[in-house]
């Protein structure tokens, strides 16, 4: 099983933008616009307003790595192109995973000041025994 879980909030510059609001809405209405024509399979993407803050949501547990968890990276890339003040995480864990960190921890995409990358994450791995018993 290959399962992702990720926020991200989304901001168009790192700086204080010399445009308006009206600039932000109207990039994130192409981020909505490319959720609304991307085939996720079985992954959800979703768009959030929180008290006037756009909050991307990504969660999504199929069976194997497939076609699908790509699209939501190259989808995520955009994102931070497009909006390059935008951050978040995206925590992955795959249990057939033969890079590092192996079957037995997280890797997270950090995206931050408009890039996406991938780091091992520090806080639930190893997965055996930070959250789950030993065999």
């Amino acid at each position: 099983m290959y399962v992702v879980h990720g926020w991200f909030e989304l901001e168009e510059s790192p700086a204080e933008p010399a445009w308006g609001e009206e600039k932000l809405d109207e990039l994130v209405e192409d981020v909505r616009a490319r959720i609304a024509g991307t085939d996720f399979g079985t992954s959800e993407v979703m768009l959030k307003v929180f008290n006037g803050i756009y909050v991307l949501r990504v969660d999504g547990a199929p069976n194997h790595r497939g076609t699908e968890i790509p699209e939501v990276i190259a989808f995520l890339e955009y994102v931070a192109r497009l909006l390059p003040g935008s951050y978040g995480l995206l925590y992955e864990r795959d249990a057939e995973a033969e890079d590092a960190p192996g079957q037995n921890g997280f890797r997270v995409r950090v995206m931050a000041r408009g890039e996406l990358s991938l780091r091992l994450d520090p806080f639930l791995s190893p997965i055996q025994p930070v959250i789950e018993d030993r065999p």
